[in-house]
């Protein structure tokens, strides 16, 4: 059956063959196609440019849009942008949606022409209205930043419906963030979580990670933690790392799932590994207690420290709270007075309290009263209890 099929394919060529060399157009790019393919002949990428060109140049369209593509990637000759675009807008005059979309992309990223968005969203408008989904997607992704138009939300919810109904799963996605917004349309949550399933059921993680917050919150439908461990899953197993903190969460509490401890260190690291400040926190927790884990001090310092590095003020509070003690590491009161001030600056009572303490008792930092009575009373007006007790002490 096979060797029947590639005879019919050889008999094919050599009938394209001949009415080429006739100067057909359409033979002409059916016989370059199958140089292209290798279909019914050796693959043979020059002769296969070679026809396309010839046809290209009796007009067409199809032809002049696969000179483009060889042209742009470098198939059976040498790359030439230029000479892509040339071909693209040979194309793309004819009405050849490929080639608008493609030509569109050249002027917005300025490959072998001057960057100018305003033409980028010509050709991808010309596209997007001959039903080109990924141009309409595009198109609605300029009217929404103002690239190259002026910003309008509701050309951005057109643009992006007429994509989403066609399949487009990054369309699907972002027109579920316009209902769940209210951005260029009244907000509805029921329909946000409609366009997420689409495209969560595509495979956009994106997408799949917030169908999955909308069941964990009960957002457009009934809370069912269930489903929401089964979309976080899905998005998690993709390396989210936010679906991982989730699921390490979910895990820990028995949020939707029975209580793991091993699959919640399990998800806490995958999402910690990847830089996720709340998940490294929670494993230097993990650490610091023996929970799930064997009890490691260094390890614990070791995951606050990256927590504290991107700023997570808990972390902070507690890598100087380790330093003060000298636990897990060096005690070291010149460092914690550096990162309770890193923490306190944030707002945390518990450094606050901490750092007023040291100020207080010259504690890795030269003594001084005012700053003590400063931080002290930060805390208190909190309701820290031992800083309140410690702000009546001083008599402030």
């Amino acid at each position: 059956m096979a060797f029947n099929f590639f005879n019919k394919e050889k008999r094919e060529v050599e009938q394209y063959k001949k009415a080429a060399e006739q100067g057909e157009a359409e033979a002409q790019y059916n016989l370059g196609v199958s140089y292209y393919l290798g279909k019914g002949v050796e693959k043979d990428l020059q002769k296969a440019v070679y026809w396309f060109t010839n046809s290209g140049e009796l007009g067409d369209a199809d032809a002049q849009y696969m000179l483009g593509v060889c042209y742009e990637n470098v198939e059976g000759g040498e790359k030439d942008l230029e000479m892509a675009v040339y071909w693209y807008t040979k194309a793309a005059e004819q009405g050849h949606a490929e080639a608008q979309y493609d030509l569109g992309w050249y002027y917005e990223n300025g490959d072998g022409v001057e960057h100018d968005p305003k033409k980028a969203v010509y050709w991808f408008t010309k596209s997007a209205e001959q039903g080109h989904e990924r141009a309409q997607f595009i198109l609605g992704l300029f009217y929404n930043e103002g690239n190259g138009v002026e910003t309008d939300l509701k050309k951005a919810v057109y643009w992006y419906t007429k994509a989403a109904e066609q399949g487009e799963a990054d369309a699907q996605y972002n027109l579920g963030g316009c209902y769940k917004n209210g951005d260029g349309v009244e907000q509805d949550l029921t329909k946000a979580i409609y366009w997420y399933t689409k495209a969560a059921e595509l495979g956009h993680a994106d997408a799949q990670y917030m169908l999955g917050a909308g069941y964990y919150l009960g957002m457009g439908v009934e809370i069912d933690r269930k489903k929401a461990i089964y979309w976080f899953t899905k998005v998690a197993e993709q390396g989210n790392g936010d679906a991982q903190h989730l699921l390490g969460e979910c895990y820990y509490s028995g949020a939707g799932v029975e209580i793991d401890l091993q699959k919640a260190i399990y998800w806490y690291t995958k999402a910690a590994e990847l830089g996720h400040e709340r998940a490294q926190f929670a494993l230097g927790l993990f650490y610091s207690m023996g929970e799930g884990v064997e009890k490691d001090l260094p390890k614990a310092v070791n995951w606050y420290t990256k927590a504290a590095e991107q700023g997570y003020e808990k972390a902070q509070h507690l890598l100087g709270v380790c330093y003060y003690n000298g636990e897990g590491v060096e005690k070291d009161l010149q460092k914690a007075v550096y990162w309770y001030t890193k923490a306190a600056e944030q707002g945390n009572e518990d450094a606050q309290h901490m750092l007023g303490e040291c100020y207080y008792n010259g504690a890795g930092v030269e003594k001084d009263l005012q700053k003590a009575v400063y931080w002290i009373t930060k805390a208190a007006e909190k309701g820290y209890d031992e800083a309140q007790s410690k702000h009546d002490n001083l008599g402030c």
